[in-house]
């Protein structure tokens, strides 16, 4: 049979990808199997030569860690970047440097067409898709998972796992642990399966990255987080031990979280799509490079420029990650605002981790002087002069006293 032209697919190696590219295999398609080092622990091998047994023409693997730290993950920690006050956009930081590989293969290997295994009713499909759509505005897009003739065949994962046991495809889902995960230098996600009862507890051995907060050191582990510019540039830990590759730094953060089980989320979202979804996450070195980062600030920057930055750049750009809309016009301009808010966040943030907490031991800067000690001082005057604040009083009392009156008036109680 003629190949009814080539495809590029994001394969995970995973039992979704596995199976989509079997089935693309059925459907007359040439495969090349692309796949993004993105900091996942994976057997890149094992992924490679599942591919290509499966029947793949070609398996890509592309190193992306480094822009995934530098281009994504510091803006985040610069903008203190999280949805719905809760998760850290783990997953959906990946997906820019994903796609965009993925997207610069397909060209190399002369593909038609890109294809992925996201879900029909996800966030992923819509993250992917655009940003294909933005970086190569003429490429064409095969979405298994909205296709009747695949999810009419692929009811549930029970119908993917008995696919892949017929066709002999290895997976290491299991019907006792039928979740999905994607995981990358950041984080890791669980999806699905029992999970979909948010009122289930996730069972122990589903936590993958950080150890039980219960069975965590008894003794809290100190470190050091030195920023220029809102950039995490140096980590000091273990008596004196530093490193300042961005590269290092964020995995020295994850290897510290990690051990002190710090990072764990369980919860309910509204997916972009319009429904709500119950996802666990284990968000390590994020965590503590973030909350680093938003102690500073309150040293160094500011308040004004903060508050217009929390109201609008984190707000925005957290949301513009979530929805996949990173290779945006609109995106583009928020990322030009994180600069200006950042160049006055310089300085040291002692802290300690202990049985999944973080703990802020102190924070200094040589260089930002807009805390002073002495007009703070409850010891001495300094050069703040109390009788000043009278004055402020009376002033922001003025509409206060004219809304008091008005409600005593009208016979309303507070």
């Amino acid at each position: 049979m003629s190949s009814k032209g080539k495809v590029c697919l994001a394969y995970s190696g995973g039992l979704d990808t596995s199976v989509i590219l079997a089935w693309l295999l059925e459907q007359g398609y040439e495969v090349i199997a692309f796949m993004a080092n993105i900091g996942q622990e994976e057997d890149f091998e094992a992924a490679r030569a599942k591919a290509l047994k499966i029947g793949a023409s070609k398996y890509v693997l592309v190193d992306v860690r480094r822009e995934f730290v530098e281009e994504l993950c510091f803006p985040a920690i610069q903008t203190n970047a999280i949805y719905e006050n809760v998760y850290l956009l783990g997953t959906s930081l990946a997906r820019p440097v994903i796609a965009r590989a993925q997207i610069k293969v397909a060209q190399e290997e002369g593909c038609f067409a890109v294809t992925h295994g996201c879900t029909g009713k996800g966030n992923d499909q819509v993250r992917f898709e655009l940003s294909f759509y933005a970086l190569q505005p003429d490429i064409k897009c095969i979405t298994p998972w909205r296709l009747p003739e695949f999810f009419d065949r692929f009811a549930g994962r029970s119908a993917l796992l008995a696919y892949a046991a017929e066709k002999g495809i290895p997976v290491q889902q299991t019907a006792a642990k039928p979740w999905s995960t994607d995981e990358n230098l950041a984080h890791i996600s669980f999806e699905a399966g029992i999970l979909e009862d948010p009122n289930t507890t996730p069972p122990k051995d589903m936590w993958k990255l950080t150890v039980d907060p219960q069975e965590a050191p008894d003794k809290p582990e100190e470190f050091t987080v030195i920023f220029e510019k809102g950039l995490p540039v140096k980590l000091i830990y273990e008596g004196g031990t530093e490193v300042t590759d961005p590269v290092d730094v964020f995995l020295t953060a994850n290897t510290i979280a990690r051990r002190n089980g710090v990072g764990r989320v369980d919860i309910v979202e509204n997916r972009f799509i319009g429904l709500k979804s119950r996802g666990c996450y284990e968000t390590p070195g994020l965590t503590l490079l973030r909350s680093a980062h938003i102690d500073l600030e309150g040293l160094v920057l500011d308040r004004e420029v903060r508050a217009i930055r929390d109201q609008f750049v984190t707000t925005t750009f957290s949301r513009q990650l979530y929805n996949g809309m990173y290779f945006t016009p609109e995106c583009e301009y928020v990322r030009t605002m994180i600069p200006p808010s950042q160049k006055n966040v310089n300085g040291q943030v002692r802290c300690a981790v202990y049985k999944g907490n973080l703990i802020i031991l102190g924070r200094s800067s040589a260089t930002e002087k807009l805390y002073d000690a002495n007009e703070s001082s409850m010891d001495e005057i300094g050069d703040f002069e109390p009788t000043d604040a009278t004055g402020f009083i009376a002033v922001q009392a003025i509409r206060l006293k004219k809304y008091g009156r008005a409600k005593h008036e009208k016979g309303e109680a507070y």
